[in-house]
């Protein structure tokens, strides 16, 4: 599915700022798929009391329709840009009611001992198509156009559809979830998370760095306002974020040992900062090719030790509700800060986006280094 969205996000944004020509229409979209994150909390009830897989063949085949109704009508040449708001909208909806499935499922497959290495595993397969979609969309889109970027995406779309049927384990509810009332699981799901001594922390860390410094839908803007580049330019750093990103997978595998795992994400996220600031401070493509992969690197570190936490501290029959809860975090702070950098962007440039978000970055890591105890405190031991 991530090969997918990725062609599908990537056509999408360069299309539309070469169509307007405004970094504003690119936060435009973050604004869109904002008002989608309530029903994120919702679809994590829905991972907890209906069959998950079902519910992830249902969301996935929504996303496959829209991209064949994008690559009808960029073939038809009569793609606008309200269609291109209105599908992001719509499959931002359904996505939502989904995207605690996977995660939900995840205990199913993996043993709990286990549970750093599958996440490393999910988290590294995810970069690997991040590596792989902007490749296929430099090539597709460069040499033929949005529209056979689009239909190349359909066909990834079909095939992430039917995917689902093929796992073996259980995706069934648990039976005393399914029979309490909807509203009675979300006040529990809710209680869970806020009583919990590590997860509010954590969330407040993602959605604070997130929001000052969410970049990579907005490559098209960068490769044009820091290196004078096109969708060449689109393509490369999307790819070097992502090797980066796989690159950060095998670090957590060799650190899989430490048992502080609180602080690994604390380290991880101080690094990503810094490595903001240089982005900004950098006028050389090459070097920026780098810099980007390590941005990768750290913050797949963090996501997969902040996903790890989440699944090692809570019981199956809630991890559904609990992983909505991440993913509301996630999202919310990823649309946010997609409108945060692109309208700041015209304001003060690229550069000064990325040393502005990076110097806040550091002071609120900072700040949850002291004020969030839990998090740095928190230590892993095998049963």
């Amino acid at each position: 599915m991530l090969v997918a969205m990725q062609l599908r996000l990537l056509a999408s944004t360069q299309w539309l700022f070469e169509e307007t020509g405004s970094a504003a229409s690119l936060g435009l979209l973050g604004v869109i798929q904002l008002g989608t994150m309530p029903l994120i909390i919702y679809g994590g009830l829905l991972a907890d009391i209906f069959d998950r897989k079902k519910l992830m063949i249902f969301t996935q085949g929504f996303s496959f329709v829209a991209l064949l109704f994008l690559t009808i009508v960029a073939f038809t040449n009569t793609l606008a840009p309200w269609m291109i708001f209105v599908t992001t909208g719509l499959t931002a909806i359904v996505n939502m009611l989904g995207n605690s499935a996977r995660p939900a499922l995840l205990p199913r497959v993996i043993e709990k001992q286990n549970m750093t290495k599958g996440i490393t595993i999910q988290t590294a397969s995810f970069q690997i198509g991040q590596i792989v979609s902007p490749l296929i969309f430099m090539l597709f889109y460069v040499q033929f156009g949005v529209s056979v970027t689009f239909l190349v995406g359909t066909i990834f779309g079909l095939i992430s559809m039917v995917s689902p049927a093929l796992i073996m384990a259980d995706g069934k509810p648990d039976q005393s979830t399914k029979n309490i009332s909807q509203f009675e699981a979300l006040k529990e799901g809710a209680a869970y998370v806020f009583k919990h001594p590590i997860l509010p922390g954590l969330y407040l860390l993602d959605v604070g760095v997130t929001i000052l410094s969410f970049y990579r839908m907005l490559f098209p803007l960068f490769s044009q306002g820091l290196y004078g580049m096109g969708a060449e330019g689109t393509g490369l750093l999307a790819s070097a974020n992502a090797l980066g990103g796989v690159l950060g997978s095998l670090v957590v595998l060799v650190t899989e040992k430490i048992k502080g795992k609180g602080k690994i994400v604390l380290y991880s996220t101080m690094a990503y900062a810094i490595g903001l600031i240089l982005f900004g401070l950098n006028p050389i493509f090459w070097l920026g090719l780098i810099i980007v992969a390590i941005l990768g690197a750290t913050d797949s570190v963090g996501m997969t030790m902040r996903q790890t936490i989440v699944q090692l501290t809570t019981p199956d029959r809630l991890i559904g509700r609990a992983s909505s809860a991440h993913s509301f975090a996630a999202q919310s702070a990823n649309n946010i800060g997609q409108m945060e950098v692109a309208f700041l962007a015209v304001i003060i440039g690229a550069s000064g986006t990325m040393i502005v978000g990076g110097a806040l970055s550091i002071f609120i890591v900072i700040t949850i280094w002291f004020k969030v105890p839990g998090i740095r405190n928190y230590r892993y031991y095998k049963k």
